[in-house]
Parts: structure tokens; C-alpha cells; sequence
């Protein structure tokens, strides 16, 4: 299973995974009753309940770089370009905008 921790701005606001039914996100509750809650996405509104999907996201597989940077990505990195989440968590810490990816360690819990 890959997990990522999502954020907006420098705040947590939730956690993105994958395993063998697909792809999860779900907000986080202190996240989601903070006065300052916004959506990651307007396909993704604030609710509690959990969003699942066989494919990427379309907002978190539009964060991956395209083109000659992803050409760049592949090959510094060795990355499969099918592995979306693997190039998500890769290339996404710092995008341009306030939404950030960040891949999560379950041994730093």
C-alpha cells in the first residue's frame, strides 16, 4: 500500500492511498473542522466520507509533470511512468499552487 500525506499551504488536509481496490482520499477530521477547511479540488468537496476511484484522481494525475519534465523525472529518479502514485509522491512536493504531496512513512508514525 502507498499512502500520501496531502496539504494545503503548509496544513494537512488529507491522506491519499493505494492498494489493490484502487485509489483513496479522505479528509482529514481536524482539517475538516478548522474554520479555514477548503477543498483540495472542486471534484473533491470537504465531507467526511471517503472518495474512491479504480484510476488517479484527475486533480492529483493533472499535479504530474508532463513532457520533457517528466522525461526528466523518469529518468533521475527511475520511475515507472505507469506508476502515477509513484510519480505523484515524487514530483509533487512542491507544485505550483497551494496543494502539495508529500509521501508518507508508516514508521514515522
Amino acid at each position: 500500500m502507498k499512502r500520501a500525506e496531502i496539504k494545503i499551504h503548509a496544513t494537512t488536509a488529507g491522506w491519499l492511498s493505494l492498494d489493490e481496490n484502487g485509489y483513496h482520499f479522505v479528509y482529514e477530521s481536524d482539517f475538516l473542522n478548522s474554520s479555514s477547511a477548503e477543498a483540495v479540488s472542486l471534484t473533491l468537496p470537504l465531507q467526511k466520507e471517503i472518495f474512491n476511484s479504480k484510476v488517479l484522481f484527475p486533480f492529483f494525475d493533472g499535479l504530474i509533470p508532463e513532457g520533457w519534465l517528466l522525461d526528466i523525472a523518469e529518468r533521475n529518479w527511475k520511475l515507472n511512468p505507469r506508476d502515477r502514485m509513484g510519480l505523484l509522491m515524487a514530483c509533487c512536493k512542491d507544485c505550483i499552487g497551494a496543494v502539495s504531496v508529500h509521501p508518507w512513512n508508516e514508521n514515522e508514525e
